[in-house]
C-alpha cells in the first residue's frame, strides 16, 4: 500500500478546502481518510502508480488547496516519505528505489505539526540532526536533486 499525504496551506483547513470541490470529494470517496500530521489528509492506495494517478486526477484542486504532497511506498522505504516529483520518477523507472535516499528534506515535528524543513544529504547512511528548533521528532522526505538545489 502506498500512502498519500496532502498538506494544507497555512491558515486553511485542508479537509474542508479540498472536500468542498465535488470532483475532489468523488475522487477521494473510495478511500478511508486519516490525518498523520496537523492539517493533512492522507489515504492509502494499492500502489505507487495508483497514488500518482490519484494525484494527477486531483491536480487542479491540489494547486488551490495544498502546500505539498508526500508519498510513502514500502518498495522504497517504510519510514521515509517521497516528494511527488521523486515518486513519479520512481514510478516511471527513471530512478531505482534504492537510489532515492541521498537528497532529503527533513521537517521538525512538534504537536503533530510539520515545521520548517532542513535540506540535508545522507552521508554513509547517516542523516544530520535537525537543529532548526526543539522538536519531538523529525519527518524525512526524499526529494529529487533538482528539488534539493531549489530548497
Amino acid at each position: 500500500m502506498t500512502e498519500v499525504c496532502l498538506r494544507g496551506q497555512p491558515e486553511t483547513d485542508i479537509q474542508e478546502a479540498l472536500l468542498a470541490y465535488e470532483t475532489a470529494r468523488s475522487a477521494l470517496a473510495p478511500y478511508q481518510h486519516h490525518h498523520p500530521f496537523e492539517n493533512t489528509i492522507a489515504v492509502e492506495t494499492v500502489s505507487l502508480g495508483a497514488a500518482i494517478s490519484l494525484l494527477n486526477d486531483l491536480d487542479w484542486y491540489l494547486a488551490r488547496t495544498t502546500q505539498g504532497t508526500l508519498l510513502r511506498d514500502p518498495s522504497v522505504s517504510t519510514s521515509e516519505w517521497l516528494s511527488r516529483d521523486l515518486a513519479e520518477q520512481v514510478r516511471n523507472g527513471e530512478i531505482p528505489p534504492d537510489a532515492t535516499g541521498q537528497y532529503l528534506k527533513v521537517y521538525g515535528l512538534a504537536d503533530r505539526e510539520l515545521i520548517e524543513p532542513m535540506y540535508v544529504t545522507r552521508r554513509e547512511d547517516s542523516i544530520p540532526a535537525y537543529d532548526l528548533a526543539d522538536v519531538e521528532a523529525t519527518v524525512v522526505v526524499r526529494v529529487t536533486e533538482r528539488e534539493f538545489e531549489r530548497g
